[in-house]
């Protein structure tokens, strides 16, 4: 099969935590996060155009100047000097706004599949320092590795931690990443913890009562969650979770969802599902 046929896929992550430790002058937040990965995941196909255009499928609400797989694409583009363009089909599953890193995700496929299909081999690293253009966890989804994250999300150390089964949950809300951390409410000086710590159960998201007291949608959706085991916030949310010993467990609550809520079942994975795709991989890649 050729790889223009293929859908890749753009995974979820999950914050298994987040602390608000500081602010930058340029009012960036200083940040702790521990990234990894889910099965679940937006497709995307890609096929070579023999121009330069740059065309995307239409998604619900996203404007094309706004669509982070086309910005990707142009700025792969601009930045090799490329003359080829591509035509981009997204299949999204990933809700929008849920903190589960979909646009991101969306950004470094993107950026990973253009780089073989228009044959430019830039090195791993050069495409991370690019995609940090786009959002400061894009580097994560492109180097396709768990990390304990620091500065602004930007600064990974690769580890390990347990590849628990998670239930989500999907509030029927939105959450503004922009707006939460603008808001005065916001804890800004958490303290800095280690790997250990959390390894050792500090998990707290320090974004998760401001915005379960903005978003009624996404209180609940905790409070019904922490019935079977703990529930936490991802990034900024809306999507919350909770780990289970088993897949079959996970899906036993699963079934119990209120009425008017949404949820899956995924596997938490330290190597990302587009990494492994790749490696699967065995048809041709275009030679020019």
């Amino acid at each position: 099969m050729k790889a223009s046929e293929l859908f890749w896929p753009a995974p979820a992550k999950l914050n298994l935590m987040l602390r608000v430790i500081g602010r930058r002058s340029d009012g960036y937040h200083l940040l702790q996060t521990v990234f990894q990965f889910l099965s679940q995941a937006d497709l995307i196909r890609f096929q070579r155009r023999p121009d330069t255009k740059i065309r995307c499928n239409a998604l619900s609400g996203v404007r094309n100047n706004d669509n982070l797989a086309i910005l990707a694409a142009r700025l792969l583009q601009q930045h090799c000097g490329s003359d080829c363009g591509v035509d981009i089909q997204i299949k999204k599953k990933l809700p929008m706004g849920g903190g589960l890193g979909g646009g991101s995700s969306n950004a470094a496929t993107t950026l990973v599949v253009l780089n073989k299909l228009w044959n430019l081999n830039l090195e791993e690293a050069a495409l991370a320092k690019l995609g940090l253009q786009l959002g400061a966890d894009v580097p994560v989804f492109i180097l396709g590795k768990a990390a304990w994250a620091e500065g602004v999300g930007e600064k990974l150390r690769f580890f390990e931690p347990p590849e628990s089964w998670y239930l989500v949950l999907s509030p029927a809300c939105h959450v503004s990443t922009a707006e939460i951390f603008c808001d005065s409410q916001l804890t800004r000086d958490a303290k800095a913890i280690t790997i250990r710590d959390f390894s050792a159960g500090h998990r707290e998201n320090t974004c998760q009562t401001l915005v379960a007291s903005r978003h009624p949608e996404v209180g609940r959706a905790l409070s019904w969650l922490n019935q079977f085991a703990e529930g936490r916030l991802t990034g900024t949310g809306a999507c919350v979770f909770a780990a289970f010993p088993s897949q079959q467990q996970a899906e036993t609550v699963l079934k119990e969802i209120p009425a008017g809520m949404k949820g899956f079942v995924s596997p938490g994975l330290n190597r990302s599902p587009l990494h492994t795709r790749l490696e699967q991989f065995t048809g041709a890649w275009p030679s020019g």
